[in-house]
């Protein structure tokens, strides 16, 4: 599984990557890990970034575990305007936004969440599976 050095908003300047291996307690693992990156970046004391970037990881990685066999990869990465998230697995189906989204039916609401709180989010076919990515703006510099 590999991540490319640019983004759509341009050249990475921090990348992390975590392999997640099955299913069991991979949403905790992957938060926890995108919490001490987001530290590291000296993003985590934006409480409103750190809390949309680890809510679109527990979704993503969440998604991969129910949908996909469990996820396989996660690949943080920070450009100056954004930080995007990307989620390796090896399932063979593509994610649907479950539609019409109704909030008082359980489940189906993640891919709602994850467009919400980024500024895009995609698939990209990777390997023998796929890579399901999304992007959250960093605020703007005082």
């Amino acid at each position: 599984m590999s991540s490319s050095s640019q983004t759509a908003d341009g050249p990475v300047v921090g990348q992390r990557r975590r392999y997640l291996f099955g299913s069991a307690g991979q949403v905790r693992l992957a938060r926890e890990f995108t919490a001490k990156a987001l530290l590291d970046w000296g993003l985590a004391d934006d409480e409103l970034l750190d809390e949309d970037v680890r809510l679109i990881v527990s979704e993503l990685v969440s998604n991969a575990c129910l949908h996909a066999g469990g996820p396989i990869e996660l690949v943080l990465a920070m450009t100056g305007t954004a930080v995007r998230v990307e989620v390796f697995d090896g399932g063979a189906g593509m994610p649907q936004v479950r539609s019409p989204h109704s909030s008082t039916r359980p489940g189906g609401h993640g891919l709602h969440i994850v467009g919400r709180l980024s500024s895009g989010w995609g698939v990209a076919e990777a390997g023998e599976g796929k890579a399901v990515w999304a992007e959250v703006p960093l605020p703007p510099a005082d």
